[in-house]
């Protein structure tokens, strides 16, 4: 059996249907195998986070959303999240409704495969001191407020000279952010452990302007132009909002905790991408 495993902490998020049967069923299923459970249930926006220090694994019951905030809260103290997916796509999470049961037999076991996702690190400067900072599993996104407009900012990655961009916006993704906002806007797909992040510019006004892959361990600083006429703001995992002020600075890196997910035996990424992107490859393929 796992280390710490003497409690487990089941996250499950109300907006899914059966997340709150299928919470009791694995409270239940736990109990019978000699395990402590603990739930935290919440509905849109949580209630702050739950207390996590001393699981030995959290449960995440819904979609892809429910995992990005189970990872904020799990991956700074290094437990492990077996994703069960309640929604539609299950990108992240893949283990699926019927197969929760087999899943929680193999961690017990000690047999259930892990993936370590970066998680990057956030950090909003302002007037010489630190205004806010954030964990994100999939990508810290920076936008106009209000209606559609071009914001002005610049960015510099590493020791290099800062770049001018008018764009929509600029999202820093990580690998597992690749399949998400980041794929839309048209950056690329990476796999999901890798150590590099994607700083994608969102329609920027000048074409040559193109998505970069650079190594998590290189700090990205996106600095917010003075005197521009509409607001800005900081999304964080598209579920944490902080508006910027002219002169903000938003260093982003890759954060030293990774996220620790679980996913099936037979998981396999590129068939992942081929069934959820519905990739055929052509007539007969």
């Amino acid at each position: 059996m796992p280390e710490r495993a003497e409690r487990v902490l089941i996250i499950a998020n109300l907006e899914k249907e059966s997340a709150a049967a299928t919470a009791e069923a694995l409270g239940a299923f736990l109990a019978a195998r000699g395990l402590r459970s603990e739930a935290y249930f919440y509905t849109g926006d949580p209630d702050g986070p739950p207390r996590a220090e001393g699981a030995g694994l959290v449960v995440s019951l819904g979609g892809d959303g429910t995992v990005l905030y189970v990872a904020r809260v799990a991956a700074p103290l290094g437990i492990p999240i077996l994703p069960v997916n309640l929604g539609r796509l299950g990108f992240i999470a893949e283990i699926g409704l019927d197969d929760w049961e087999g899943a929680i037999d193999s961690w017990i076991a000690g047999r259930l495969p892990i993936s370590e996702r970066l998680m990057l690190a956030v950090t909003v400067l302002r007037e010489g001191g630190v205004a806010s900072s954030f964990r994100a599993m999939n990508d810290a996104t920076v936008s106009a407020q209000g209606i559609a407009k071009l914001i002005g900012f610049r960015i510099a990655l590493g020791e290099s000279s800062p770049v001018r961009y008018r764009a929509d916006g600029v999202i820093i993704a990580t690998p597992t952010g690749s399949t998400a906002y980041n794929l839309a806007a048209g950056g690329p797909v990476l796999h999901p452990e890798m150590d590099a992040m994607i700083v994608n510019p969102v329609c920027p006004f000048t074409l040559s302007n193109r998505p970069l892959v650079v190594p998590a361990a290189e700090a990205v600083e996106v600095t917010m132009e003075e005197g521009r006429r509409t607001g800005a703001m900081l999304t964080i995992d598209g579920q944490e909002i902080f508006t910027l002020k002219p002169g903000d600075r938003i260093r982003v890196s890759g954060a030293p905790a990774k996220a620790k997910i679980h996913v099936s035996g037979g998981f396999d990424f590129y068939d992942l991408l081929r069934t959820k992107l519905a990739w055929s490859g052509g007539p007969g393929a």
